[in-house]
């Protein structure tokens, strides 16, 4: 229940985390799947069956969370059931993708719900070991919003389209400013939803990097919120107060979680 509103609606996402990761950020809230592998082993024919109970149930869509590293297992399982699918499937991911591989998942995927993460190298290398992060991501998006098109909704729910989210991180306010800016630069304010998030929680391997070991500040989250209300661009501003525990996943036990983290925009 706790996506952007326009993915969580009033009926909930069904949502299936991925274990492990093809980025592994140290500042990761879900590093107990993403580098500690919890998770179940399904073969393609349970996965197909889960897939299909998701959409058979009340929720508003199938939402594949971090499925960057299954992805031609996924085309595979997919593509056998996709007209028996009854909702619009989700990919939830990092941005860092094999453009390849995305261009197969037409008439597959619906809606691509991606991070937006750094225009440094230098920070994306420090905090996720990859320098080349910005320049992959913008390819990635743009072949997203190709396949995907301008968002599409019904009755509140996002049918098509692409939502870029963006975590500020802190110390790097400016970085975060940058992006918006070279985002707006590149597409406008029209093709893609922008959700701002402000929720960063420091976890243990933030102890090693003291100038994101805390959240982030009014004076931080103020300053990318005006760029990003200057350029005009259209989506969620997620509140302050987000900053905290409540919002990380308990991968042991089932949780409800609240919608109102969200500004909507």
């Amino acid at each position: 229940m706790w996506e952007e509103p326009c993915i969580s609606g009033e009926k909930g996402s069904g949502t299936v985390f991925f274990s492990g990761c093809n980025m592994r950020c140290v500042y990761c809230q879900n590093h107990e799947i993403s580098s500690g592998l919890k998770g179940i082993e399904l073969d393609d024919g349970e996965v197909k069956n889960l897939f299909l109970k998701i959409s058979k149930s009340d929720v508003h869509n199938i939402n594949l969370v971090t499925p960057t590293h299954y992805l031609p297992r996924l085309i595979k399982i997919l593509s056998d059931i996709r007209k028996e699918i009854r909702v619009p499937i989700v990919y939830n991911c990092s941005g860092y993708e094999n453009v390849a591989l995305l261009d197969e998942c037409r008439g597959i995927i619906d809606v691509f719900l991606t991070d937006f993460k750094y225009k440094s190298g230098q920070i994306s290398k420090k905090y996720s070991d990859c320098s080349d992060y910005f320049q992959v991501a913008m390819t990635t998006l743009e072949k997203m919003v190709e396949i995907a098109g301008k968002p599409i909704f019904d009755d509140g729910i996002m049918k098509k389209g692409v939502i870029l989210r963006h975590l500020i991180l802190p110390s790097h306010k400016n970085d975060s400013m940058e992006i918006l800016r070279s985002l707006y630069k590149r597409f406008g304010n029209d093709k893609f939803l922008v959700s701002l998030m402000s929720q960063f929680t420091p976890n243990e391997s933030c102890q090693l990097y003291p100038e994101i070991n805390r959240s982030v500040t009014s004076l931080e989250y103020k300053r990318v919120r005006e760029v990003y209300e200057e350029l005009g661009f259209e989506g969620y501003i997620q509140e302050r107060s987000s900053a905290t525990e409540k919002y990380i996943p308990d991968f042991d036990e089932k949780g409800e979680f609240l919608l109102d983290n969200y500004t909507i925009l």
